[in-house]
């Protein structure tokens, strides 16, 4: 029984083994020397383990007595997680380097916080998905502070920590309900206890509590305070971190708990879900309009997509969770490409995160601009592309599930949402040609890459999606009964 169990989590002791070896060896031997390979074999490391994952395994399978999960579900974000964690070290390669930020714990901590991602995804039991979110939020936490120079980067650091601990707490208190209710922290024992939707009151605070401290790590209204200083200050490749790899892993472990423990209780939830949702999504939008700088622009961005991702969750079906993955999926790969635009955001060698910098940057570089036009034309929802197509599935599976007014609202945030990307647009491509912008030219060959292909998956993938739609399917149907 147990080679069985740890051959379900081999990808994770893998990564973990992995993680600390070459910690060891980089203490032991030239330490900072290393940090470029380092970098590099990560990121090889966890783009193998994704393509191990999904190419392998099928069906339902549990270990260690239920408290760890491995479902179609599961297989889905974590190919998810650590190929786009294995796309943003990559990118921040040179960045880091070139700044002589380039430690070589960086992709280390890079490594172990996805490691506790996909005990998250996989988490089958209350104290498996603490142990999951500490080992994500810990690596977090010091990731966010790596320029130890920098006020704002520490100051970005200590605010995502203490945040992050007032979060864990409201969790954990929530956690310690649930239990003392339910009778066991099994999401399968759980569930039976909340048969046929007769949830007691103290289950339903228990549930509030455990909703509030997911709600913080997706940053959703009004757990977000923390994003718009932690993007700004943070460096910007792990800026780009935090807005890929942890929110799918985020977003899946809020489905994870709502639909393995509190799957008879949709009523219950649905509507917390659902005003998380609209808060989200609106203040995101209205938020980001007197934003200057591309970085805090961003996490009002994030926050307003999340508030979408949690409308295909409030919707309480199959179809809204295919909804929620399908999003996560193309927010990750538009997140990807945007971030590698703004790596690129340089004048005079020194990185530039004021928006009005990009005047008239359709001259100086008209292949780059255009792509990043594809890609906020993606962000905002406008069609044809990817993105359009994204909002859609989330907006029908609300209206299907009888939330018409949440897709209205949707559909209203939306179109707010859409200026102050098109403002950016408008920068690039009719902005003051008086006023000195960006350099051109000379561009990283790994970002220019990482760029052109985010906005090309942003329009090839309107014909199939290249088979995330099929695959997000399968995957809920997993989760939902």
């Amino acid at each position: 029984m147990v080679s069985a169990d740890l051959t379900l989590v081999l990808p994770e002791i893998l990564l973990a083994i992995y993680a600390m070896g070459m910690l060891l060896v980089a203490v032991y031997t030239t330490k900072d020397g290393l940090a470029s390979t380092l970098v590099w074999m990560t990121a090889a490391v966890m783009a193998a383990l994704g393509v191990w994952i999904a190419t392998t395994g099928e069906g339902t399978t549990t270990a260690f007595n239920g408290m760890l999960v491995l479902d179609g579900f599961a297989r889905f974000a974590k190919v998810t997680i650590l190929l786009s964690a294995a796309a943003v070290l990559i990118m921040s390669e040179a960045y880091m380097k070139s700044r002589d930020l380039l430690r070589f714990e960086y992709p280390l901590l890079v490594a172990l916080s996805a490691v506790g991602m996909m005990v998250m995804v996989s988490a089958g039991d209350l104290m498996a998905l603490y142990m999951g979110l500490e080992l994500q939020s810990l690596a977090l936490y010091v990731v966010a502070s790596l320029r130890r120079d920098s006020v704002k980067s520490t100051e970005a650091g200590l605010k995502y920590f203490v945040l992050g601990a007032l979060s864990s707490g409201l969790l954990l208190y929530g956690a310690s309900l649930v239990y003392g209710y339910a009778g066991t922290t099994l999401f399968s024992g759980i569930i039976e206890t909340a048969q046929h939707g007769d949830v007691s009151l103290g289950l339903l605070f228990g549930l509030v509590f455990l909703i509030s401290g997911m709600a913080f790590k997706v940053s959703a209204v009004p757990f977000h305070m923390w994003t718009p200083d932690v993007y700004e200050g943070s460096p910007t490749p792990v800026t780009a971190f935090f807005a890929t790899a942890p929110k799918v892993a985020a977003m899946g472990l809020f489905a994870r708990v709502l639909h393995d423990a509190f799957g008879n209780a949709v009523s219950d939830w649905s509507q917390i879900v659902a005003l998380l949702s609209v808060l989200s999504m609106f203040l995101g939008a209205v938020a980001a309009i007197g934003q200057s700088n591309i970085k805090r622009l961003m996490a009002f961005s994030s926050i307003a997509h999340m508030g979408y991702a949690l409308m295909g969750l409030a919707a309480g079906t199959v179809l809204g969770v295919q909804a929620m993955l399908i999003y996560m999926a193309i927010y990750v790969t538009m997140n990807v490409g945007t971030f590698a635009f703004i790596l690129m955001m340089e004048k005079d060698g020194q990185p530039v995160t004021d928006i009005a910098a990009l005047n008239m940057y359709s001259k100086r570089e008209p292949g780059k601009a255009l792509a990043m036009l594809v890609l906020l034309f993606s962000l905002a929802g406008v069609p044809p592309m990817l993105g359009f197509f994204g909002k859609f599935y989330v907006l029908r599976a609300a209206y299907e599930a009888g939330l018409a007014w949440l897709a209205v609202a949707g559909v209203i945030a939306s179109v707010i949402g859409a200026y102050y990307y098109l403002r950016i647009v408008f920068y690039m491509y009719f902005g003051d040609e008086s006023q000195e912008g960006l350099d051109g030219g000379g561009s990283n060959t790994v970002l220019w890459g990482f760029l052109m292909a985010s906005a090309a998956v942003m329009v090839l993938g309107i014909a199939n999606m290249f088979g995330v739609e099929s695959a997000a399917a399968a995957a809920a149907a997993t989760l939902v009964n």
